[in-house]
């Protein structure tokens, strides 16, 4: 069961979804509801799937949690839709102890049905040589609500703020806003130099114009999972911007994006 299930994850990182169908228009937040797997030897769903992914109106970023094996990972490039197919092109992608910056294009097939859509992957191929057919299914939860971040973005620097001292952590990061969801995620390294992946996603409103109040529903980090976050926003035009939240020891992390362009 182990192995399947490693080589599910090891594709749901890479690839995602599917088939165009005439009109088909993808930006919206989606859950993941189950992931089948189909090959000569196993027949299994697995319907505790904890994934959420975006797409906006030209980005599309996802991210996910085993809390049994506390294993993350996420993905963020651009799509477009063309000649009945949704192209993926992933600029970066991580899982666990692996970054990956490699830009890869991933051809994919889509159903829209009921509040979401379906996805089928026939014929993929796993770390182990074993063929088999790939399903997920997603739900749409999207609000359909509409703010200035709305967007995919990289992280220019974080630095933490206590009393006079200033600290930089530095980090790979990315951050995706729409239709009231957010996805964040990133990878660093120890003082060992191992790779650590990270991932954070849920809901997000602006009750003011530099007002975000961000709440997690899945993290890595069980500080940040089920917990709301009220951040300041400075936005530095319409293309960059700057967030400041306290820390309950008196310090300030500030962290500062820049908005992903085809």
């Amino acid at each position: 069961m182990r192995s399947v299930l490693a080589i599910v994850i090891f594709f749901v990182f890479g690839c995602k979804s599917s088939e165009k169908k005439e009109g088909l228009q993808m930006p919206g937040a989606y859950k993941m509801l189950s992931q089948s797997v189909k090959s000569d030897s196993t027949d299994t769903t697995f319907a505790n799937a904890n994934q959420l992914k975006i797409y906006t109106d030209d980005f599309m970023m996802y991210a996910n949690v085993n809390s049994p094996d506390s294993i993350s990972g996420f993905g963020i490039g651009s799509y477009s839709i063309g000649n009945d197919t949704l192209t993926e092109n992933v600029i970066y992608s991580a899982n666990d102890s692996i970054g990956d910056s490699t830009h890869r294009t991933y051809k994919l097939n889509i159903m829209k049905s009921g509040n979401g859509y379906e996805q089928n992957i026939p014929g993929m191929q796993g770390n182990n040589g074993q063929k088999f057919d790939l399903k997920e299914k997603y739900d749409s939860v999207g609000t359909g609500a509409t703010t200035p971040l709305d967007g995919a973005w990289k992280q220019l620097a974080r630095y933490d703020i206590k009393g006079k001292d200033t600290s930089s952590f530095p980090a790979t990061q990315y951050k995706t806003y729409h239709s009231g969801y957010c996805i964040w995620g990133n990878t660093w390294k120890d003082s060992l130099n191992k790779v650590h992946t990270g991932i954070g996603f849920g809901k997000f409103t602006m009750p003011a114009v530099n007002k975000v109040k961000e709440s997690m529903i899945a993290s890595t980090f069980s500080e940040v999972r089920g917990h709301d976050f009220d951040i300041d926003v400075e936005m530095m035009g319409n293309d960059k911007f700057k967030q400041t939240m306290s820390v309950g020891d008196g310090s300030k992390s500030v962290e500062v994006y820049e908005r992903l362009k085809k």
